[in-house]
């Protein structure tokens, strides 16, 4: 699965973007697909995924109530509306996709196979 990553920018303290992770592979239909993101000096971390084959999402408590992960399995792209933003959600945003991972498994990094190149949103104060 190859996967492309868009709608990064700058936005100030309390806006709303919209993350889009556009796919190709017909294994993607089949895949898990999260977001991670990484903030400057800091490691990568999970912010929200949504299971293959069903409509369960998990999210990160940082994140929690503020976004929202979606699919649009026709279009094989992958959402991350993002609200409320605050100045710490200012990192580079990528999206992956796993084809065999377990649902115990869904916030780990190695349980993905393939990874976007990140799109950066700044939030400023």
């Amino acid at each position: 699965v190859q996967l492309q990553a868009s709608g990064g920018g700058l936005v100030q303290a309390g806006a709303s973007l919209t993350l889009s992770c556009a796919a190709s592979g017909a294994a993607f239909s089949r895949s898990t697909v999260a977001w991670f993101r990484q903030a400057p000096g800091k490691e990568r971390e999970f912010v929200a995924a949504l299971f293959r084959g069903s409509s369960s999402t998990h999210y990160a408590s940082s994140v929690k109530g503020r976004f929202t992960i979606s699919r649009d399995s026709a279009k094989s792209v992958v959402y991350l509306r993002m609200t409320s933003l605050k100045s710490e959600d200012t990192s580079v945003y990528y999206c992956a996709a796993g084809r065999r991972l377990i649902l115990s498994t869904i916030g780990r990094e190695s349980a993905y196979d393939d990874w976007g190149q990140g799109t950066l949103v700044t939030v400023s104060s």
